[in-house]
């Protein structure tokens, strides 16, 4: 799905250091942030991490993202409880790969 809306390999290697990475903007940096406390368990969305994602995004968009995020949230525990593997649909760099 990332790269069918132009998100490169080196953008989706970067996504884990997010916070340091040139590759995203403040607005999506909040997103991230957003992310990364909904997947904390539990939760850790503060109202400071909301209040800097409302700046970004209206409620509908916020919405559809919580969605997607307590969807693939749901998706992995599920796969994890069930020993479900990965079929390796992303085939991007790996960690230790040569990225040049």
């Amino acid at each position: 799905m990332s790269r069918k809306n132009g998100i490169t390999d080196e953008e989706i290697a970067a996504v884990a250091d997010f916070a340091t990475s040139g590759f995203f903007n403040a607005r999506e940096k909040a997103a991230l942030v957003y992310v990364d406390r909904m997947c904390d368990t539990p939760v850790n969305v503060t109202d400071e991490v909301f209040a800097e994602l409302k700046k970004y995004f209206k409620g509908d968009q916020i919405v559809e993202i919580t969605s997607a995020i307590a969807l693939e949230n749901y998706r992995a525990r599920f796969d994890h409880a069930l020993g479900i593997e990965s079929e390796n649909f992303y085939a991007g760099p790996h960690e230790g790969e040569d990225r040049s």
